[in-house]
Formats: structure tokens, C-alpha cells, sequence
């Protein structure tokens, strides 16, 4: 099997695009799907979860990919939202899950087109709400 040579399933796409365009999601959380060979979709939150949902739903030992829209204020009171891909591979997930996921990050990435920032993590402190705060206002 060759890693690199994973699919998009059209509905991880769409989903994404319900996020971006509807706010119909605060977070998306995609898995590979090494059967079908694909990215699917695992798991949703609504418009009303926290950060602390959307972290706890991701599993301790296995790798996933995940966008979580971001909202903020301004130093100038302007409310504004930014997407975070969020590319999440625990240390202790399986060596083989780390490449799969590694080697077809980019491309999927590529497919979700509005992604503001990326983070990388292996474990919950490089995605700390802290984290993702910093770098919407820093804009970086």
C-alpha cells in the first residue's frame, strides 16, 4: 500500500465547508479510514462546545486530524474567528499510525482550503487553548 496514495472521501470535505462557511460546527475530527483508504469523518461538536470538548474527544493513543474553529476578540473589540488545522499524534500511538498520518497530512490538508493556522501535537500542552490564542492574535 502506498501512503502517500490516500483519498479524500467528499464527505470530509463537506463538512469542512459546513465549519467554514455555516458554522454549523465548532470542530471537525477526521480520521484515516485504512479499509475504504481514505480521510472520513469521525466525529462533529456543535457551535456550542467548548475546547475542552473538542480536546477530550480526541483519542490518547492514536493519531488524528482535526479543525476547530476559533473564535476571539481583538485588542480592538473586533470579534473574529480563525480555523486551526490541527494535526495530532501522540507519542504513544502506534509507529505505524505516526507515518500514515504524517505522510498524508499534506494533501489533506491541501483539500480544505480556509485553514488560517496549522499545529502539530503530541500531547495536549502544543494544543493548549493558550496556544491557539497566541497565535490568532499574533496572527502567525
Amino acid at each position: 500500500m502506498h501512503l502517500s496514495g490516500m483519498g479524500v472521501a467528499d464527505d470530509s470535505k463537506s463538512t469542512f465547508l459546513e465549519l467554514k462557511r455555516k458554522k454549523v460546527h465548532r470542530y471537525v475530527i477526521f480520521m484515516i479510514d485504512e479499509k475504504k483508504k481514505e480521510v472520513v469523518v469521525e466525529k462533529t461538536g456543535g457551535p456550542g462546545e467548548s475546547y475542552d470538548d473538542f480536546t477530550a474527544a480526541l483519542p490518547v493513543n492514536d493519531c488524528r486530524y482535526a479543525v476547530y474553529d476559533f473564535d476571539f476578540v481583538t485588542e480592538d473589540n473586533c470579534q473574529k474567528s480563525k480555523i486551526f488545522f490541527i494535526s495530532w499524534s501522540p507519542s504513544v500511538s502506534r509507529i505505524r499510525s505516526k507515518m500514515l498520518y504524517a505522510t498524508s497530512k499534506d494533501r489533506f490538508r491541501h483539500e480544505l482550503d480556509g485553514v488560517h493556522y496549522e499545529i502539530q501535537a503530541t500531547d495536549p500542552t502544543e494544543m493548549d487553548l493558550e496556544v491557539l490564542r497566541d497565535r490568532a492574535k499574533l496572527g502567525m
